[in-house]
């Protein structure tokens, strides 16, 4: 096709450019300029005359190959400054040429839903929404630094050298929930949302991302939904919420696989939903927890498989499902706040997140820490149990600590042993067969009483009187209670795990 009088000014510049990929600026504007409101902002590019606007049908031939290539030359469409009018609509196509647009504003929304194509770039522009569904990109889609008013649209995307929306800012229709809607998008590079801004969700289910996915800085608002819903996603490499990352809205990864580090540093605030971060069923290298601030809602790790587990535990919330999560290894705080964390299921009692905790001491050396932890648990569960079950678990809990304090015992004994060998001292009882019994020694009778079978024969040959008795039945009771929870507290520990 050649020159035809059908083209204004600017669009035979565009036509005569092609050939040879030259860049046609149609105006003045600044990089980054398109949160700014004036004359050459993009943003209000709808102000720009004709000798600035191009028709999106004529950008549409050329990608489709109306325009004969230059020899020695890579054809493509490159425009800064420019003002699109009409819809870029493709559908099913195969684009063998980039498209390249910077600092333009386009009126309506850009559609090129099942298309082949190669490199994508509207960076620094604005528009009315990007519609991709099904996509193949051999190359990168860049929209970095835009502004879109509309959903982003790349369901079933492939993009072969990544995502790039740097600091792109996305506003959704007032009737839409998702800002970005990607479910089953492949990008066998990153996916960059560095400095991001989204007002409405982002829908990632099922997509895959084999070169990371970077969200340094992003800011995610859909309060009282999800601000990230991607299930099931798997990302090769790492994943960073870091550095002012913000998502207002929950944050939910259920059934995930990040073959890298999944790093939260940022704030997440989403009081009004189930989970504020749900993680359950995931599996990942490593979890490195440390938000800026406490997380603002429920946390769900349920089910979970992680190498590694880093974290501050100021930071996580009152509500926190930790059973079936199991970890290789655990980098945090002490543990009197580790077992205080375990104990935050806003169900109750769960016995998993306490073992898990134990075997990790075990395997890291720490056999006293492991019983403090299984001790802990113990405790807990007896709150869950019926009225004999609590008198009796209170019980082995003061005599032996349930087995794992066993030298609680032998301070009972010591002190039982004290105040009745000072107390028959004083007050000794009669002895049965006067002429037969061997001299009293308060201190022997005292440990006869103590003992389910006498050592010294003192308890069978002298009967205590008036209140002294009691104190002997009550000495022999005790005995019977420190014996039987030596050992009930022995069969604990002994019995294999």
């Amino acid at each position: 096709m050649g020159r035809s009088p059908r083209l204004t000014e600017a669009e035979r510049r565009l036509w005569n450019a092609f050939p040879t990929g030259e860049t046609v600026e149609l105006g003045p504007f600044e990089i980054g300029a398109s949160r700014k409101a004036g004359a050459n902002a993009p943003k209000d590019g709808d102000t720009w005359g004709p000798d600035r606007s191009i028709r999106a049908e004529v950008i549409a031939w050329l990608l489709l190959g109306a325009r004969d290539a230059g020899t020695g030359s890579v054809p493509a469409v490159r425009l800064r400054g420019a003002r699109i009018t009409g819809r870029l609509e493709i559908v099913g196509g195969t684009i063998p040429h980039e498209l390249i647009l910077v600092g333009c504003h386009l009126d309506e929304p850009v559609r090129l839903t099942g298309s082949t194509t190669r490199t994508v770039r509207l960076t620094d522009c604005s528009f009315p929404g990007f519609v991709a569904a099904d996509i193949r990109v051999a190359g990168h889609l860049s929209l970095s630094g835009s502004d879109i008013t509309g959903t982003l649209r790349l369901n079933r995307a492939q993009l072969e050298n990544g995502l790039w929306l740097g600091g792109t800012k996305v506003v959704a229709d007032d009737d839409e929930e998702w800002a970005m809607y990607a479910n089953a998008m492949v990008v066998d590079s990153g996916m960059y949302l560095r400095n991001a801004d989204f007002t409405g969700g982002i829908s990632l289910l099922g997509a895959r991302l084999n070169g990371g996915f970077f969200l340094e800085g992003a800011t995610l608002r859909n309060p009282g939904k999800e601000a990230l819903y991607a299930d099931n996603l798997v990302v090769e490499d790492a994943m960073r919420c870091t550095d002012g990352f913000l998502a207002i809205g929950s944050v939910r990864l259920r059934g995930a696989r990040i073959n890298g580090t999944l790093a939260f540093g940022g704030t997440v605030r989403s009081p009004d939903t189930l989970y504020a971060l749900h993680l359950s069923h995931m599996e990942a290298r490593e979890l490195d927890l440390r938000p800026a601030q406490p997380i603002d809602g429920v946390v769900t790790l349920a089910h979970t498989r992680l190498g590694t587990l880093t974290d501050h535990l100021s930071t996580w919330p009152e509500k926190l499902r930790l059973n079936g999560l199991t970890y290789d290894r655990l980098r945090g705080s002490g543990v009197p706040e580790r077992i205080n964390w375990v104990t935050r299921d806003p169900e109750g009692f769960r016995p998993q997140p306490y073992e898990q905790l134990a075997a990790w001491y075990l395997r890291d050396g720490n056999d006293a820490l492991a019983r403090r932890t299984q001790l802990a648990k113990l405790r807990a569960r007896r709150q869950t149990q019926g009225f004999g079950g609590r008198v009796w678990g209170r019980l082995l809990d003061l005599a032996v600590g349930y087995g794992y304090r066993p030298w609680l015992a032998g301070v009972w004994f010591t002190l039982l042993l004290a105040v009745g060998t000072v107390v028959f001292a004083i007050n000794p009882p009669r002895a049965l067969k006067p002429t037969e019994s061997p001299d009293f020694n308060s201190f022997a009778y005292t440990f006869d009483l103590l003992l389910p079978i006498p050592a010294f024969g003192q308890r069978e040959l002298f009967d205590p009187a008036g209140w002294t008795q009691w104190l002997a039945y009550g000495l022999i009771v005790c005995g019977w209670i420190l014996a039987t929870a030596l050992i009930a507290g022995a069969t604990r520990i002994l019995r294999p795990q």
